[in-house]
């Protein structure tokens, strides 16, 4: 199972997540580094546990304001495999984020959110513009709860979405509860995770949201998780390069080929 570092991106510094209250962010205080810029946090993350993947949750951008193609650009130079979720809401969006590069590289995953795509109907071409190989769909939970703006999947529970989004070609996917992000009670998803697992062995799944230390990466890899998002953790000293190194890690390297800045 990977490990993937997490920046939560909110008027161009990095802040920690408190159960999806966003109005309650504020810059990070790391045991890795004092400065909260995206590029600082990202070079503590890469030289303390070579690392180079990582996912941005573009916070103005999923708010409605254009994506910080700048701090992409940035990430995406010095060397990371970058994980974008910009708030994608439709065919427009997704083309903008499919069609981006930094010289020359494009987004390494792009993500759309249950909680900012607006017609599920659009979801087939979406996957087809960007390719199943890079677009992942974001299960948005909130105390197991759907977070969704479509009609069509307003009455479903997670699951019942989750066979619709594979119809429509989704083969990469996030697990995520706002309600456990920052909140130090664990990730709560294992048991919907292994669900899903049994709905297709081969679909990637990918979890986050309240990883608390080793405990919790062993609770998800049990799960059938592929990789893990993780953050406060990897800052405040509770999972440390020592625990990485159970799972194989540096954990992109195995699976992808490393940069040469990690």
């Amino acid at each position: 199972m990977r490990v993937i570092p997490v920046i939560d991106l909110l008027n161009g510094l990095v802040v920690r997540g408190v159960a999806g209250r966003r109005e309650e962010y504020r810059p990070i205080r790391s045991l890795l580094v004092d400065d909260p810029t995206p590029i600082a946090v990202a070079r503590s993350l890469v030289e303390r546990f070579d690392l180079n993947e990582m996912y941005l949750a573009d916070l103005n951008a999923i708010a409605g304001a254009n994506p910080a193609w700048d701090v992409y650009t940035q990430l995406i130079e010095y060397g990371l495999n970058l994980w974008v979720d910009a708030g994608l809401t439709g065919l427009s969006s997704a083309r903008r984020l499919a069609q981006w590069t930094a010289s020359g590289q494009p987004l390494a995953a792009v993500i759309a959110g249950l909680e900012s795509l607006g017609d599920a109907h659009e979801l087939p071409a979406i996957v087809d513009l960007i390719g199943p190989e890079r677009f992942v769909f974001s299960l948005d939970l909130k105390a197991s709860k759907p977070l969704t703006l479509a009609p069509e999947w307003r009455e479903l529970e997670a699951e019942a979405i989750v066979a619709r989004v594979l119809d429509a070609g989704v083969r990469r996917l996030i697990v995520l509860d706002l309600a456990h992000v920052g909140m130090g009670m664990g990730v709560g998803t294992e048991a919907l995770c292994s669900r899903l697992r049994q709905l297709d062995s081969d679909l990637k799944i990918t979890a986050g949201g309240g990883v608390r230390g080793p405990a919790d990466l062993a609770s998800l890899a049990a799960s059938g998780c592929d990789a893990a998002l993780v953050a406060s953790a990897l800052h405040d000293g509770r999972i440390t390069m020592s625990d990485l190194a159970q799972y194989g890690l540096p954990s992109s390297s195995q699976d992808q080929t490393k940069t040469g800045n990690t």
